[in-house]
């Protein structure tokens, strides 16, 4: 198959190349590809709680959610604004939008997206729907048991860009640890919507993760490394 020409979200497929397509105007093969995996994968409905305000990059998140819930009956957007959805902004403590909450009707494993879902990491989207939705998370069992022996709140940040390649391994990490642990909670946070807050972070390469306001780390490690920095951060005092 030849990728089309068109740049926005990109599909990482079996076949190991890139496929580019633009936002909003999957390939009727994307779709295909897409519908199989869930048919295959899914398990239990998934909702994707999406809070929106009046800019560009909340209409480019719609389009993009609106063409995964008509691949699978059992992937539901729930919409709301923000910030006047109270109730909802409060209950999953959204703090900025677009925003994504992945979780499950009865549950919410602390998995956010802020941000264009677009790039490399509409791949981190579509494996996080997959996993929450089949309940399991590929660890290994150590850092399994570490996370789950966590006794304090944790809260990791993953800044990343579109067109970085390396981002989505940080951001699948990060959003494991947070289906392990009840302790945690990870956002990916595209930089290059929230300039403001990559200024106040420094962000100058991705991925760049800020652990608990305390730990700032660059680049994606290993899952025990990836870790270590974690707990540093959930031991250190902010200053």
């Amino acid at each position: 198959m030849t990728p089309p020409q068109s740049r926005g979200i990109i599909w990482h497929t079996p076949a190991g190349y890139i496929e580019e397509v633009a936002v909003g105007l999957l390939s009727a093969e994307d779709r295909e590809y897409l519908a199989r995996e869930f048919q295959e994968k899914l398990k239990a409905e998934v909702v994707l709680h999406f809070f929106r305000d009046g800019d560009e990059a909340s209409e480019v998140t719609q389009q993009i959610l609106e063409e995964l819930e008509g691949l699978d009956p059992r992937i539901t957007v729930r919409r709301h604004s923000f910030p006047q959805d109270e109730d909802s902004v409060k209950r999953f403590a959204i703090d900025k939008a677009p925003a994504i909450v992945v979780a499950r009707v009865d549950r919410d494993f602390g998995i956010r997206f802020y941000g264009m879902p677009t790039g490399y990491e509409f791949s981190s989207l579509v494996e996080d729907v997959i996993d929450v939705s089949r309940g399991e998370v590929d660890l290994p069992r150590d850092v399994l048991e570490e996370l789950q022996e966590l006794d304090s709140d944790v809260h990791i940040q993953v800044f990343v860009t579109p067109a970085c390649p390396y981002c989505p391994r940080a951001v699948r990490t990060a959003h494991k640890f947070a289906m392990a642990s009840d302790r945690i909670t990870a956002d990916m946070v595209m930089a290059t919507d929230f300039n403001d807050l990559s200024t106040r972070y420094g962000i100058t390469a991705v991925p760049h993760m800020v652990v608990n306001e305390t730990t700032n780390f660059i680049g994606t490690l290993p899952e025990q490394q990836f870790l270590a920095e974690v707990l540093k951060g959930a031991r250190s005092e902010p200053e």
